[in-house]
């Protein structure tokens, strides 16, 4: 009988009898599996008869450790390789070249002779299949089961990725032409299906921190949250308030200001005795002025379109506390409206807070321009001081007027 023949004979019935079954990926499958692809690649590259057989036997027994355990299975293959060829009297130095292809296939090893690139490329043909992430599935559970690791599906796919398009690469010419369309398609998939788990991870991690929020609001009591949005918009309308009354009174005392300088003093400056007191003057009233705008832009009302639709409730997006949103809107839509909010304890939530930010918001500018103002009445009635005293101090003495 031929020598083929026979190994496969031998290890069919070798891997039945001894193989752990908790070897879902390396078993009997996979081996004839390689054979075939060996088969496969040797007919594509016509490789003579002699070194044909030398593969082939090579390919049968190159998992054959498995059965005797995933640790230095290469060296247990060679072993069990070496009986049976010697039995069968196999000359050494063909039992070497077998033993040799069997080690090649461990690995991380490079192969160089064609032999060795053939069962290199025979036993990673699976990157090349169609059945590739079946049988990439059946490695991580052998994995899982053999050397107790628990692997996730964002790391497995991780792993193969890295495989693929770091670590592998066909050696034989025929492998290349052949098989590397499809493995492009399967590290594709991966790939796809990395950014698909990735998105359900950030999901699921987005959902627990909702969870988690919500939870973290429930054991909060309602009245104690009542309690706090109360206090917190009145300080902030007292606030407002506050910046209001202050714009009011420089608004007021820069307008007397104003009336004063238009009655009293811009009527006098016709005179040529005067005539010193123009600049001053025209420094006193311009500061005056610009302290009156920004203090009306302190005070300015913004109001917004003022208008929403239901899509906007039913998303969430619309703030209906706040007049400026509602102002133009029937009153039917506005009662429904605030009944979709009062049934929604979070949109309720929701809107208050969005309501108490804005109003702290509009405070911000307030204040900002208020200061402004202040600063500038400040420096105009320094610089206005200071004008009128340069003025007095150098103004031309007035001669007697002689009369004859």
């Amino acid at each position: 009988m031929d020598i083929i023949a026979e190994a496969e004979k031998f290890v069919v019935d070798y891997f039945n009898q001894n193989l752990d079954k908790a070897y879902v990926y390396h078993n009997l499958s996979h081996t004839k599996s390689v054979v075939s692809k060996t088969k496969e690649i040797v007919e594509g590259l016509e490789v003579i008869e002699e070194d044909a057989k030398l593969v082939l036997l090579a390919a049968w027994f190159h998992d054959i450790g498995y059965t005797e355990g995933f640790a230095n299975h290469e060296e247990k293959g060679v072993t069990i390789a070496t009986d049976f060829l010697q039995k069968h009297n196999v000359s050494n130095t063909d039992i070497k070249k077998v033993c040799d292809l069997i080690l090649i296939t461990k690995m991380g090893e490079k192969p160089e002779t064609l032999l060795e690139k053939i069962i290199s490329d025979a036993d990673c043909g699976h990157v090349g299949s169609k059945n590739f992430n079946e049988l990439t599935e059946l490695l991580r559970k052998e994995i899982e089961l053999t050397q107790d690791e628990a692997i996730s599906e964002a790391e497995w796919l991780q792993e193969n990725i890295n495989f693929l398009s770091e670590q592998h690469k066909f050696h034989t010419s025929y492998a290349a032409k052949n098989w590397q369309k499809r493995k492009g398609k399967n590290l594709a998939k991966l790939l796809k299906s990395k950014n698909k788990v990735s998105r359900e991870v950030k999901k699921l991690k987005q959902k627990k921190a909702e969870l988690k929020y919500k939870k973290t609001k429930r054991d909060i009591p309602e009245r104690g949250i009542e309690t706090m949005f109360r206090v917190t918009l009145k300080n902030h309308i007292e606030l407002s308030n506050i910046a209001d009354t202050k714009a009011n009174i420089l608004l007021s005392v820069n307008a007397i200001i104003i009336s004063l300088v238009l009655s009293t003093l811009v009527s006098k400056l016709d005179k040529a005795d005067n005539a010193h007191l123009i600049v001053p003057t025209i420094i006193f009233t311009l500061f005056t002025v610009v302290s009156m705008i920004l203090s009306i832009l302190a005070t300015r009302p913004n109001v917004t379109e003022g208008k929403f639709d239901k899509k906007d409730v039913e998303n969430k997006k619309v703030n209906l506390l706040f007049f400026g949103n509602f102002h133009k809107m029937s009153l039917p839509d506005f009662e429904w409206a605030i009944g979709e909010v009062m049934q929604d304890k979070d949109y309720l939530y929701s809107s208050l807070t969005k309501d108490l930010y804005f109003l702290g918001k509009v405070l911000d500018k307030k204040y900002k321009i208020l200061r402004l103002t202040y600063l500038v009445f400040v420096i105009g009635i320094i610089a206005s001081v200071i004008a009128f005293g340069i003025a007095f101090a150098t103004r031309p003495e007035t001669l007697p007027v002689i009369t004859t």
